[in-house]
């Protein structure tokens, strides 16, 4: 695994901290693997200082399980925290498109759009990490034009086993085309001010995760708690 960091303007230990997570989410790190503070540090040419202190920090986000005098492992996807996470979306996403079908600015639409040609793309490229980041981008413009950013940073801090399970949904099924029609016709109702059309639709994107964890767990059964 490449553990080579792009240079930037944050500290090392963040850099560490970020490029593990990225790995973590991304499935270049599978849930079960495990990794050392010994290893990564003679990768990275660094002390093992900084690694330790973003082990701890991706530990208390639930990333990685440490075990004293055994080592660190990729934590296993936990269902019952991608259940709680899909129902908080559930629940703040479908009141937040209520608000963008009163009222969403042209820009935010036209970015919405915008991310619809990349993902319609996408669909077609196969490239399941670009397509996390796009249906990623679409609801946060979402949140962003309703003027709820803040409450889009809240449910990134309960999101990580959800979004991996997301993750390995798309890398294993590259059947995208329902993702893709889901996300255009919520903009088509925001558009024409369809509310119940807008949250029945979201209702049924985020319900998606319920019926895609048994597969999954079937497929991968060593990735789950």
């Amino acid at each position: 695994m490449d553990f080579t960091i792009k240079p930037t303007a944050v500290s090392m230990r963040d850099a560490i901290y970020l490029t593990l997570k990225e790995q973590i989410l991304s499935l270049e790190l599978p849930p079960g693997t495990s990794i050392s503070e010994k290893e990564i540090s003679v990768k990275l040419g660094v002390s093992r200082t900084p690694v330790r202190e973003s082990f701890v920090r991706l530990a208390q986000e639930g990333l990685l399980e440490i075990f004293p005098q055994r080592g660190t492992d990729v934590s296993l996807i936990d269902l019952e925290l991608v259940e709680e996470a899909r129902f908080m979306r559930e629940q703040l996403e479908t009141a937040v498109i209520r608000l963008a079908c009163a009222s969403f600015p042209a820009e935010r639409l036209t970015a919405m759009r915008h991310n619809l040609a990349l993902q319609r793309a996408c669909v077609e490229s196969q490239d399941y990490k670009t397509m996390f980041e796009l249906d990623e981008a679409f609801h946060r413009t979402l949140f962003e034009g309703c003027r709820k950013s803040n409450t889009w940073a809240v449910i990134q801090q309960i999101n990580v086993h959800l979004n991996r399970s997301r993750m390995l949904r798309l890398a294993a099924d590259h059947h995208w085309e329902h993702l893709y029609e889901q996300h255009l016709q919520m903009a088509q109702a925001i558009e024409s001010s369809d509310t119940q059309l807008a949250e029945r639709l979201m209702k049924e994107h985020l319900n998606l995760t319920i019926a895609d964890q048994a597969l999954l767990k079937e497929k991968f059964p060593t990735y789950f708690k």
